[in-house]
């Protein structure tokens, strides 16, 4: 029974209970046995668990299977390096000039990707300027003596050196001995060091105008701050960046910008022009805010006075929630929504029950009667028999309670509203047009059904 728990133990089960697989060994225990094809000088610390180890061998050069951007990695950064020959500053330079044809050529994309490179090369040299640490150059004297055979036999030592550390950064004992006699830290020259961030605000620049072509507008800004922390008075840097936040109308923090660059060169033609085309946009978009304030203004008075004077003629209105769709038909003051002394305007569905048909009338006006519409309404096209005529119909709307209230043919709209019995229900006012020889029948149909309802 015992070994049956301790085997139950080492399995991990599905949903249905079913092994599938050795569980991961507990932490402590010795990994070096799951991993036999770690490089020579890999040694898997057995303080971690599996996922850890895993995780660990991710960030080693030749185990990993995606890059981090956000995650420093000295041994990449430093087998990147090799695959470089010359100085940062010249390396820099190179990927500057590429960028540059391309940029003459309006290959944007490919430009920057260029200065992406060399901002790549030296950014990494203000990083490691910033921790303190020394640069690290081959004696000259080791290079001098070596052949061309040797020196590329170097490199390739160099390349499995870097590639076969315990992903720490801490180099082999057997290849210490190799690396102190070939390489010396050296202090880095002022000189060249400022030329290093002259190039590399220039970078940034020349990779924020890609970003402007490209329209990655937040791209480019981040581009031109970068140039700023180096030298807060680029000129460039300045318009760019005033450049890509007008086009996405951020006019305040484009006008800083714009006005900042003018601090510095008051003469500069290009931050000139920028200033007008900001003041221009800024005039085109007030102007487009005091409008749609007016709008909105104006629709909020349109409801107040809509609402005042449905109260003042003791018509009554409900919402049910699910409109139907009339497109741009609703009940409003007609002709001037804004002028209190304005008439009614209602949307009025006739409504033919006997045949199953209907008519819509989009503005029927309070001081119309149905007889004026009737005049341009018949005779209807579907009407064979000419049953429908103003004279041989009778109308009836429905009431609040539910009943009919029969409506006269000749007596106004807002006579038949403000009696206080009828309701507007949804914008819509339904009239039920029978003829006079099936209205009684039609009646008592109507009164049965809602009293089967009930």
């Amino acid at each position: 029974m015992d070994n049956l728990a301790n085997d139950t133990r080492d399995l991990k089960l599905d949903d249905n209970n079913v092994p599938i697989g050795p569980a991961p060994p507990p932490a402590g225990a010795d990994l070096s046995t799951m991993f036999p094809g770690l490089p020579a000088g890999y040694k898997v610390n057995t303080g971690m668990t599996l996922e850890e180890t895993i995780a660990d061998l991710n960030k080693h050069p030749l185990f990993m299977t995606e890059l981090d951007d956000a995650e420093e990695n000295d041994e990449l950064a430093a087998l990147q390096s090799l695959a470089y020959d010359g100085t940062p500053l010249e390396n820099g330079l190179n990927f500057k000039e590429q960028g540059n044809e391309c940029f003459k050529a309006k290959k944007w994309a490919d430009a920057k990707e260029f200065y992406g490179k060399g901002v790549q090369i030296l950014q990494a040299e203000e990083f490691r300027r910033s921790k303190g640490i020394k640069k690290k150059v081959q004696k000259q004297q080791e290079v001098a003596m070596r052949s061309e055979e040797e020196q590329k036999a170097f490199e390739e030592r160099e390349k499995k050196r870097l590639a076969e550390n315990d992903g720490s950064g801490v180099v082999k004992e057997d290849e210490k001995t190799a690396t102190k006699e070939e390489y010396e830290e050296v202090e880095d020259d002022p000189e060249e060091t400022q030329k290093e961030r002259t190039l590399l605000e220039q970078l940034y620049v020349n990779r924020a105008a890609c970003h402007l072509e490209l329209k990655n507008y937040r791209s480019c800004t981040l581009d031109c701050a970068a140039a700023l922390r180096l030298n807060p008075k680029n000129v460039k840097a300045f318009y760019r960046s005033a450049k890509a936040l007008l086009a996405v109308n951020k006019i305040v923090e484009s006008d800083d910008a714009c006005a900042r660059g003018l601090e510095i060169d008051s003469s500069n033609a290009a931050l000139q022009q920028l200033a007008k085309e900001i003041i221009a946009k800024n005039e085109t978009v007030t102007a487009h805010k005091k409008a749609e304030e007016k709008r909105a203004a104006d629709a909020r008075r349109k409801e107040v006075l809509l609402k005042a004077a449905l109260e003042a003629r003791n018509i009554k209105t409900r919402s049910t929630g699910k409109p139907p769709d009339m497109e741009d038909a609703h009940v409003q003051l007609v002709p001037d929504p804004l002028d209190p002394q304005s008439s009614l305007s209602v949307p009025t569905m006739l409504l033919y029950p006997a045949d199953y048909e209907s008519d819509f009338i989009k503005a029927f006006n309070e001081t119309e009667s149905l007889e004026q519409h009737f005049g341009y309404v018949f005779p209807l096209p579907w009407d064979r028999e000419n049953k429908y005529t103003a004279n041989n119909v009778e109308c009836y709307v429905e009431t609040v309670s539910g009943g009919l209230a029969k409506v006269g043919k000749k007596v106004s709209l807002l006579k038949v509203l403000s009696s206080g019995n009828v309701e507007i229900v949804d914008d819509l006012l339904k009239i039920f047009v029978v003829p006079k020889g099936r209205a009684e029948g039609w009646v008592k149909d109507w009164k049965e059904k809602k009293l089967g309802r009930k």
